[in-house]
C-alpha cells in the first residue's frame, strides 16, 4: 500500500487497489513509434476500442523509491536487454461503478496522479500469454506525488504531460491528444469490469518512450499535479 496526499486535504489517501488496468496505444505519437519499440500487438493502427492489460498492485512504489530491473532477466541471455519509462496519467476510482455512460463517469472518479508504466520489452515481446507479465515485475508501477481530486483538476483532457530522464526531456505531450478521453475509457471499461473504489486506470503514454538503466533518474510531471521521481536500479549490480 502507498500513502499519498491529496491536494488540498489534511487526510492523506491509502492507494491499495483492487486491480490496475491499464492502456496500451492510446496516444497517435505513441502508435508512430511502434516501429522502434518492437512489442508484438504493438502496430499502427489506431484501435477501435481501448486496448487493455493488467498491471498488479505489487508494481505500486511511491515517490523516490527505487525501480529495480530483476536479476532473473540476465538468465535469458536477450541481446539487447530493454526497460522502458512510460509517464501517464493515472485515473483513481472513487465508486464502485458497472456500466456508465460517458457522462456520469466523473461522478465515479475520486481523483488523478501521476504514473510510470515502466515496461520490460524483452518479456513483453516474448511472452505469448500477451503483455502482463513484462508489465507487472515489482516496482513497475510508481505512482504520486500527490492525488488532485476531480474538481480541483479543471479538465484532465487538457494536462500536460511529461518525462525527463536524467533531467533531459524525453516525453512532452498533452492529454488532449489522448485516443479515448478518461470519461469515455471509464464507461468503456465499467462494462467489462465492475470498477471499485481505489482501482487505478492508467491511461496510456505519449510518444518518446525509452530505456532507462542502472543509475537513472526518471521524472514524470503533469500539470497541476506535480513531479514524481524514481531512480532506477539494476538488480545484479
Amino acid at each position: 500500500m502507498i500513502v499519498l496526499p491529496v491536494l488540498g486535504k489534511s487526510q492523506p489517501y491509502n492507494v491499495n487497489p483492487s486491480k490496475i488496468i491499464a492502456l496500451g496505444l492510446n496516444y497517435r505519437s505513441h502508435i508512430a513509434e511502434s516501429h522502434s519499440v518492437k512489442v508484438r500487438g504493438f502496430t499502427e493502427e489506431i484501435p477501435a476500442e481501448p486496448i487493455l492489460f493488467p498491471k498488479t498492485p505489487n508494481v505500486l512504489i511511491g515517490p523516490g523509491e527505487p525501480i529495480v530491473i530483476p536479476a532473473f532477466l540476465l538468465g535469458y541471455g536477450f541481446e539487447d536487454l530493454r526497460t522502458d519509462y512510460e509517464a501517464e496519467l493515472a485515473v483513481i476510482i472513487g465508486k464502485k461503478c458497472r456500466n456508465v455512460k460517458p457522462e456520469e463517469a466523473f461522478e465515479h472518479i475520486l481523483g488523478y496522479t501521476c504514473f510510470n508504466d515502466v515496461s520490460q520489452r524483452n518479456i513483453q515481446t516474448g511472452d505469448r500469454s500477451g503483455w502482463f507479465r513484462g508489465k507487472s515485475f515489482d516496482t513497475f508501477g510508481p505512482i504520486g506525488p500527490q492525488i488532485v481530486l476531480h474538481e480541483d483538476i479543471g479538465d484532465p483532457q487538457n494536462l500536460r504531460i511529461q518525462c525527463r530522464l536524467n533531467g533531459a526531456g524525453v516525453q512532452d505531450s498533452s492529454t488532449s491528444q489522448m485516443i479515448f478521453t478518461v470519461k469515455d475509457i471509464v464507461a468503456f471499461l465499467s462494462k467489462n469490469f465492475t470498477l471499485m473504489p481505489g482501482d487505478i486506470i492508467a491511461t496510456g503514454t505519449p510518444g518518446g518512450v525509452g530505456r532507462i538503466r542502472h543509475g537513472d533518474a526518471v521524472e514524470v510531471e503533469i500539470e497541476k499535479i506535480g513531479v514524481l521521481s524514481n531512480p532506477v536500479v539494476e538488480e545484479w549490480r
